[in-house]
């Protein structure tokens, strides 16, 4: 199959291999604007910021169980923020400016000393102002290895993002108040790139293993992935290893914020290989792997299972407490009312006020907590969205077990897509003690309203 390269506003990508970058002691993180070529050959360079002068950020690469220690030093014109997305993590390290720490402002430093307990693909990000902040680059992948890694001959980190230019400066537009997308899908990006990069070609050769872990770094973009030329398993999803590898479908979805990790052969007769974006109108190259040789006469056999992480057992989930968090607002299901603190507002005050969304009438994250329970406590929580648009739900601090309809568990998640009209329910143990936020990852949704927490004592 011949895969065609959309143009400049309509296209996608670039591929990297990622290098160790752990060592003892605090490193610096310097947030700080750079500028770098995210769009086609003769356009300018964009104006980024970024963590240590490229986007994506400065790659971490630890072992299971050491210690990250890096001192964030935000030399942006804003306050800012680190979250170091799906890992469980102390809660004063999370990195959430106003629930965890105070906001970093520009010229001083924060010191984030963790250990990181699961193996698996994370992702590091600004959280604060995160709509805008995320969108203008602040991001880097966090990789945990396995004490025994899959048999693969390349490991591959492939940081998925959508970015809004301005298609004569290839600038980014400073529209992040722009009341349709906060009101409805999100902030949408008009260029697609990977790893900070447009179109690229990437050599392999026929019969080769990767792992390709795919992170959705993108503000609302949901991408329906697909493989051209590549067979093989999803092995992971954020973060943690499934327990039988699953063969992959001719497209699953990609929520931003989740991860999935893959163990694919190059099987293609042809000269590349390319993961795909599926769309209405076809299916568009993401990553292009260029084939150059063969380095075996036959595939592998099949894959097996990663280790484990050492996540609770969840036991007797259907006597669990139930707890309902229900989506509202947004274009077409308006909001009449809902509160902001103890003030019940209507729905043309929020509007003003720039807020759209509610979580169980709440616009903004509200004083007491969605959950307020003890330390290891089973719960089940049923995301019911009344929108005409999707949800990525996502927990600080803790994976969850999602509920399949049949009442058997799914996979770990730490971010969970709810689509329009769609009930989901995930089983939880609080097993991380602190305040933890609970919060859509279309960023402009939380932004806009679709903000809560947790509280484990």
């Amino acid at each position: 199959m011949t895969v065609n390269r959309r143009q400049f506003m309509q296209s996608a990508a670039a591929a990297l291999l990622v290098p160790c970058m752990a060592r003892a002691g605090f490193l610096s993180l310097e947030a700080r604007v750079a500028d770098q070529l995210i769009a086609p050959d003769g356009y300018p360079e964009t104006k980024l910021w970024s963590y240590g002068g490229k986007v994506p950020g400065i790659p971490l690469r630890l072992k299971q169980g050491d210690r990250v220690q890096r001192r964030l030093v935000n030399n942006l014109p804003q306050p800012t923020s680190v979250h170091w997305h799906g890992i469980r993590i102390a809660n004063a390290m999370d990195g959430v400016s106003g629930l965890t720490q105070a906001p970093v402002v520009p010229g001083d430093t924060f010191d984030y000393d963790f250990e990181v307990p699961d193996a698996g693909t994370y992702w590091y990000h600004a959280h604060n102002r995160s709509m805008e902040q995320v969108a203008r680059g602040l991001y880097g992948p966090l990789i945990v290895e396995e004490a025994t890694p899959p048999d693969v001959d390349q490991d591959l980190i492939l940081m998925l993002d959508d970015w809004r230019l301005d298609p004569e400066t290839a600038q980014i537009t400073d529209d992040f108040d722009n009341g349709r997308d906060l009101s409805h899908a999100g902030r949408l990006g008009n260029l697609v790139t990977v790893n900070g990069s447009f179109d690229p070609a990437f050599p392999v050769k026929r019969n080769e293993r990767l792992r390709l872990r795919l992170i959705n770094a993108s503000n609302a973009r949901i991408f329906d992935v697909g493989l051209d030329g590549l067979s093989g398993w999803i092995v992971a999803l954020d973060g943690m290893p499934l327990e039988a590898p699953l063969a992959i479908p001719q497209s699953f979805p990609l929520a931003p914020a989740q991860r999935a990790d893959l163990v694919v052969d190059v099987s293609t007769d042809d000269d590349a290989a390319n993961l795909l974006s599926v769309e209405q109108d076809g299916a568009y190259g993401l990553v292009q792997f260029n084939v150059t040789g063969e380095l075996a006469k036959t595939r592998r056999d099949g894959v097996d299972a990663l280790p484990p992480n050492p996540l609770p057992v969840l036991r007797d989930v259907e006597t669990a407490p139930l707890h309902r968090m229900v989506l509202q607002g947004g274009a077409m299901r308006w909001l009449e009312n809902a509160r902001i603190g103890d003030t019940e507002m209507s729905g043309r005050e929020l509007a003003q006020l720039g807020r759209f969304w509610a979580l169980n009438g709440n616009a903004e994250r509200p004083t007491d907590p969605f959950l307020d329970t003890g330390l290891g406590s089973l719960h089940r929580i049923e995301f019911v969205n009344e929108t005409a648009f999707p949800h990525a739900m996502h927990l600080h601090g803790h994976h969850f077990r999602l509920i399949l309809e049949d009442g058997s568990f799914g996979p770990w998640r730490d971010t969970v897509l709810v689509d329009r009209g769609q009930t989901r329910q995930i089983a939880l143990l609080t097993d991380n003690p602190g305040d933890w936020l609970l919060h859509c990852h279309m960023l402009g949704h939380a932004a806009s309203g679709m903000m809560s927490w947790i509280r484990v004592t």
